[in-house]
């Protein structure tokens, strides 16, 4: 099995990666690739692989935007931390849309799907023209594996204050950052607390209208942002309140989608 992995956040490729080692040892990796544009060109050039395994945000937009552009007839697995492209990512050639932090035994699940639709060639997925009952079927068993609509984003984080516990409301929260594999969250009357989570686990927990990952150190919140500065190579550097112990930079290929999120 050749697979290609779109995903623009290091830590998550690495995860995906050592995950798929365990679920698909015959698997192999012909690529990580963290752009539309790197994966449109990549897919132009080389045959189409057996798997692709995609995120849903990539560095320089939407990986749906990869389908627009191109006839894919490879087979995908979704990994996001959001849920509100379920129908687009259905329509192309989706096998499964896993919500991030992608546990192995959800990896495994969908990888047994994909394996029952290549034995069944009426219902796999790279079959042209599906069957009414057969695409109808497939998008209910997708929007089955997906949270409800009106799902509860987390609104509260519990602290540790020397030997106490305090009750932290989301909306206190500045931004969280990630530095020697420890996430400290940064209230917005200027406390610090180290929290048990990490930023790919934050992502699908936080409101991604409020919160946005910066980078990969940085998640922030909306009003956590006070001023965006050009930097070098298309670069934006971002003051953020209360300000952390180090520079906040976003890639020239992210800075788009920033800017987009603070228009709202």
């Amino acid at each position: 099995m050749i697979a290609l992995l779109l995903e623009d956040e290091y830590p998550a490729a690495e995860r995906l990666q050592r995950l798929l080692r365990q679920a698909a040892p015959e698997a192999q990796v012909a690529a990580v690739l963290d752009s539309v544009a790197g994966a449109v060109q990549w897919l132009s050039v080389n045959p189409a692989p057996d798997l692709i395994l995609s995120d849903i945000q990539l560095a320089d937009g939407l990986s749906l935007d990869v389908f627009d552009q191109l006839v894919v007839r490879s087979p995908v697995i979704f990994t996001t931390a959001y849920d509100a492209y379920a129908i687009r990512a259905f329509k192309a050639n989706s096998v499964d849309y896993l919500l991030k932090p992608v546990k192995l035994a959800e990896l495994q699940a969908a990888l047994a799907k994909l394996r029952e639709w290549h034995a069944a060639p009426a219902a796999s997925p790279t079959t042209e023209t599906p069957q009414p009952d057969d695409t109808a079927h497939r998008l209910e068993r997708l929007l089955d594996a997906l949270p409800r609509p009106d799902r509860q984003y987390k609104n509260r984080f519990l602290v540790r204050s020397g030997e106490q516990l305090l009750p932290l409301a989301a909306s206190q929260v500045a931004w969280f950052q990630s530095r020697h594999e420890t996430t400290t969250l940064a209230a917005t009357d200027g406390r610090r607390f180290v929290v048990d989570y990490t930023l790919e686990q934050l992502e699908s927990l936080l409101d991604p209208t409020q919160f946005f990952r910066l980078n990969r150190q940085f998640i922030a919140q909306l009003p956590a942002v006070q001023r965006l500065h050009p930097h070098f190579n298309g670069k934006l550097l971002l003051d953020l309140h209360p300000t952390p112990s180090e520079e906040v930079l976003v890639s020239r290929e992210k800075a788009a989608a920033v800017k987009s999120w603070l228009e709202g």
